[in-house]
């Protein structure tokens, strides 16, 4: 059964309670072990995949979710009700300390003060119950434990007995409950074929742009085989004996066929053995749900066009967790994942989804190696950890999980050298970026600028936890190794940080990774900053970046730098360059120097390479963040600015999604529209002339920059000369 998550809003939430007299209760939600529905969702997600009929799982530790869970609740009833009970599992249940013989799925509990437990076992999906009455439902409220004999609530913390915490988390918005959380599954609808051409015992069929769900065979008849050659591209699906994914049935029947696995193509090559006919092909487009609430146009159509393109690539690879490509790998990657979270503040602005991704890749203690076994990746997973409170201000996040991310820590802090430097080990995978020659030996600067930043992360999530000494102690370890960072690596005569150091001596070699990340990181002085943009970013002698997930931190130090103009004229080049050639999907990876069938070859493979791979969308994040200009401050958009540079653009607009509604932008050479739905903004701009607003006052602040105030609820106009 397929059915999906609905996203309620806490104002929402909030009134519909009150309509129904249980303000003082959350709405009933299937709950769970916190992490465990993560961990066991992620699991059946990732082990789809397949090869030409071969299974191909992750290849790090499968965490499983608990097997037999407690759940507990203490509470009051203002008078006689009957309490409904639904379970995923086997379960037996215990009213006051006395066990209830048989299954019920109704209690009849009297008035005054209870306290109910529900031991639940399921070995094959997450233990999990739902409760209903008028003044007693399940939610996060509730205490779970996998008989460890500590409770903690469903937030995480650990607590007494009697204690109960109102804080969401342990569930998804999953509210019906004869919809057990183990049937989730995204939606579908049914989508035709763009083009169908039938040659002999084949049909070659074009769905006009890449795509992901489930061929459909219309009118199947007869007796016979059925093989199915997918493409990202014609040539793919045309190459029966290379197509990545391929797949055959054996039909003896009548009528309509679907094939229950789920594959990404543009093109499906089918051939049939014997005497078999299809009248029709089409497919079930499956999808996630997620609401697009961003938006930009501009004057330059190919850029319009790249951001279509872009969010259609990630609303592909935004599946039951932001996963890295739709053709292969299917996984959930750390580093793949931190730059979908920052698309999708400027796309979806969907909590959930981050939220869900980040659980999913933490699994369980203890921690035995690295996330995705990458080095790289385990930092990349704190950083988004701090993007997401910076963008929501979602304290509770951070609170429930700060001990796993103590643990997470603890791990990365055993593993370094002697000079507190962190390198790759037996077991970990260095990985950076594909680029050929790319050195991962010794203590790569790159890998400790990453470093650093999570540990500055550490101590502000401890001071959010409350973990003052923690919060010391981990500000102390990040300034001591920013020092080492500039004292080993920088290099006065190179104007940048070089690659790495072996055997305690740093090389010559510079390229762009630790350079780029320190400007956006902020660890550069001013003098630095130029210094790295005109050695290391704009000099064609330092090895240039292929891949769309390492252009996009180059771009955004760029921006940072002011530099919209030649960015703009980078994306028009490198993602035009992918549109030029036909692609509906932006790719893993993108060389203009190939030619034919060599795009679409990667790993030694014909068609290895992915042309739908969520870093390729990057896009939406600079030209929301940088071209918009709209980006949070403090947390949670408290305070936040709007800086637009048109970059050589004539016109733009567009909406960036906040917690709370939206920011909408229109910019121009002359002229500057905004409406917010937050307060406590800065409009921040520079003019060639004194600019004039009737609706709100404007504050010159020298050197031809103007500020105005944005106050919730905002709608003005600005005349203004762009510089």
């Amino acid at each position: 059964m397929r059915h999906s998550s609905k996203r309620y809003s806490f104002l929402l939430v909030l009134s519909l309670m009150l309509v129904t007299g249980m303000a003082s209760a959350q709405k009933a939600s299937w709950i769970w072990y916190p992490g465990d529905y993560e961990t066991w969702l992620s699991n059946k997600m990732q082990n789809r995949r397949t090869e030409r009929g071969t299974f191909i799982p992750p290849f790090w530790r499968i965490d499983s979710p608990f097997a037999l869970m407690n759940f507990h609740k203490d509470f009051t009833l203002p008078g006689d009700e009957d309490v409904h009970l639904y379970v995923d599992g086997t379960y037996n249940v215990n009213l006051d300390g006395q066990l209830i013989h048989g299954k019920p799925d109704v209690l009849h509990i009297p008035a005054g003060k209870h306290r109910l437990s529900l031991k639940v076992f399921n070995q094959t999906n997450v233990p999990a119950i739902y409760i209903e009455a008028p003044h007693l439902v399940s939610d996060t409220s509730w205490l779970v434990t996998y008989e460890d004999k500590e409770w903690i609530d469903a937030t995480g913390k650990t607590s007494d007995v009697s204690a109960t915490k109102y804080q969401k988390a342990g569930s998804w918005d999953f509210t019906d409950p004869k919809l057990l959380p183990s049937t989730y599954h995204l939606p579908v609808e049914a989508q035709k074929a763009a083009k169908i051409d039938r040659k002999g015992n084949s049909i070659f069929v074009d769905f006009g742009k890449e795509t992901f769900g489930y061929i459909k065979l219309e009118g199947l008849k007869g007796k016979g085989n059925v093989h199915f050659y997918f493409g990202e591209s014609p040539v793919e699906a045309a190459d029966t004996a290379h197509s990545e994914l391929a797949d055959k049935i054996t039909v003896d029947q009548q009528g309509d066929y679907t094939f229950d696995g789920s594959r990404a193509f543009r093109y499906v090559n089918i051939v049939c053995d014997g005497p078999v006919s299809i009248d029709n092909v089409s497919m079930l487009y499956e999808y996630s749900p997620v609401e697009q609430r961003g938006s930009f146009k501009c004057s330059d159509e190919e850029i319009n066009k790249i951001w279509d393109v872009a969010a259609y690539t990630l609303h592909l690879n935004t599946r039951e967790f932001f996963i890295d490509g739709i053709k292969r790998d299917r996984w959930v990657w750390s580093g793949d994942a931190y730059q979908s979270y920052l698309m999708n503040y400027y796309l979806y602005f969907d909590s959930p989804e981050v939220t869900h991704t980040l659980q999913a890749l933490r699994g369980k203690d203890p921690v035995t190696s690295h996330i995705n076994t990458i080095l790289d990746y385990t930092f990349y997973w704190f950083l988004g950890i701090k993007d997401y409170y910076q963008y929501t201000g979602d304290k509770s996040f951070i609170e429930r999980n700060y001990p796993s991310m103590q643990s997470m820590m603890d791990f990365c802090l055993s593993r370094r050298d002697k000079e507190g430097l962190v390198q790759g080990l037996t077991g970990d995978w260095v990985f950076i970026d594909w680029a050929d020659g790319l050195s991962k030996q010794g203590e790569v600067s790159f890998e400790q600028i990453l470093f650093c930043r999570s540990l500055e992360t550490m101590a502000e999530c401890a001071r959010i936890a409350g973990d003052n000494t923690g919060a010391e102690k981990y500000a102390q370890l990040a300034s001591d190794l920013k020092q080492k960072i500039f004292k080993y690596y920088w290099n006065d005569q190179k104007h940048a940080l070089v690659h790495s150091r072996i055997n305690g001596q740093p090389t010559d070699n510079v390229t762009r990774y630790a350079n780029m990340f320190s400007i956006f990181f902020n660890y550069l002085t001013e003098a630095q900053k130029q210094d790295v943009k005109k050695y290391v970013l704009l000099n064609p002698d330092v090895p240039k970046i292929t891949t769309p997930y390492m252009h996009f931190y180059e771009l955004e130090s760029l921006c940072a730098m002011g530099e919209q103009d030649y960015v703009l004229k980078q994306m028009k080049d490198y993602w035009g360059g992918m549109l030029k050639l036909g692609a509906t999907t932006f790719w893993e990876e993108y060389n203009p120097a190939d030619t034919g069938v060599q795009h679409y070859a990667m790993y030694g493979r014909l068609y290895g390479k992915s042309l739908c791979h969520a870093w390729g969308a990057s896009p939406i994040y600079l030209l929301g963040k940088y071209y918009l200009g709209v980006k949070p401050v403090t947390p949670g958009y408290a305070t936040y600015i709007i800086e637009p540079k048109l970059g050589g653009l004539q016109w733009m607009q567009g909406a960036v999604p906040t917690p709370h509604g939206k920011v909408e932008v229109y910019c121009s050479t002359n002229q500057i529209k905004v409406s917010a739905d937050e307060g406590s903004g800065t409009l921040r701009f520079k003019s060639k002339t004194r600019p004039t607003c009737k609706q709100a006052k404007i504050t010159e602040k020298g050197d031809n920059m103007y500020e105005l105030t944005v106050l919730k609820g905002t709608n003005f106009t600005v005349d203004y000369k762009s510089m």
